[in-house]
């Protein structure tokens, strides 16, 4: 039995996404057809790339409820910068350098200044959209050139372009997280922070790199979702960073840090993504949906626990 859920609980993502799509599959014929499963596909991407960068920060044991509100602060900056004429190049790199800097403020005063990352990250979501809002007046912002509206809109053969983007993103974490000194500190961070710190490694570093990382890939994430929509709405991403946790934990990755990774985020992505499909297919109502993702997250969770005690 404990062998059982021990091997149910490493490969829960993958079981659990599995046995959605085969449940699906017979429920709704349409859900197995090519358009809706790229459909499926760019929708994820957006979720995904935000639950990247929020991997990195609870591999480190911490949190953050910022995403969603950088993500509609950088997409209005980078909106408003656009529509006043500025070049799409220093449009995007002025949105992805305010990311990378309201996370690594968000860092700062969790490494440096010893505060709680959940209360840092939800002072910086309030913070966020309420700059949002004085700089776009609560008004969208909208009417974009071909270029821009390529990142979002376009196609790289049938494959959406954002799912490209997401690919290629999602490699570079892994890499990042597998393959350099860099990833092995922020699983060390989570994993034992004092020991870490004593064998000679800037932890306040690490902590404040992986939040600037949450940040910057916020902003990815603002500036896809306004090249798709052609407008950035001030209340863009309000309660993204709930379906970005919940990516994670379906993930497999650890809540108190230094366990999981990217693979098994756009695992938990995906999950969440070909949840909300189907049970949109089925005409299930929006309420409902909110009820049956909560059960899935605390199932897996459950899983994570009982194959945690199980070692």
């Amino acid at each position: 039995m404990s062998q059982a859920l021990k091997f149910a609980g490493k490969f829960k993502s993958g079981i659990g996404l599995i046995g959605l799509i085969i449940v699906l599959s017979f429920l709704s014929e349409y859900f197995l057809t090519l358009p809706n499963l790229l459909n499926v596909t760019r929708q994820v991407s957006i979720n995904a790339i935000l639950a990247f960068g929020m991997t990195f920060v609870i591999l480190t044991g911490g949190i953050d409820l910022s995403v969603g509100s950088i993500l509609a602060l950088t997409s209005a900056i980078t909106a408003g910068l656009l529509s006043t004429g500025y070049d799409v190049v220093i449009a995007i790199l002025a949105g992805l350098l305010l990311g990378a800097i309201l996370g690594l403020f968000s860092g700062i005063l969790v490494a440096k200044a010893k505060m709680p990352p959940f209360i840092v990250t939800l002072g910086m979501m309030t913070i966020a959209r309420g700059f949002t809002l004085i700089y776009s007046g609560g008004r969208p912002i909208s009417g974009f050139n071909k270029t821009f509206r390529f990142l979002g809109a376009g196609y790289l053969g049938i494959i959406p372009f954002p799912v490209v983007i997401m690919i290629i993103i999602l490699l570079i974490c892994y890499i990042v997280l597998r393959k350099t000194s860099f990833g092995r500190y922020v699983y060390a961070v989570g994993g034992n922070e004092k020991a870490t710190k004593l064998s000679g490694i800037n932890t306040d570093a690490i902590k404040m790199s992986v939040y600037a990382i949450s940040g910057f890939l916020a902003a990815v994430s603002g500036i896809i979702l306004t090249s798709r929509l052609n407008s950035a709405q001030p209340t863009a991403g309000t309660g993204y960073e709930l379906d970005a946790i919940a990516a994670v934990v379906l993930g497999g990755t650890s809540l108190a840090g230094g366990q999981g990774g990217v693979i098994g985020t756009i695992m938990g992505a995906l999950i969440i993504g070909v949840l909300n499909n189907g049970l949109n297919l089925l005409n299930v109502s929006s309420f409902y949906q909110l009820v049956a993702k909560g059960a899935v997250i605390l199932i897996a969770v459950f899983l994570d626990r009982r194959s945690q005690q199980a070692e």
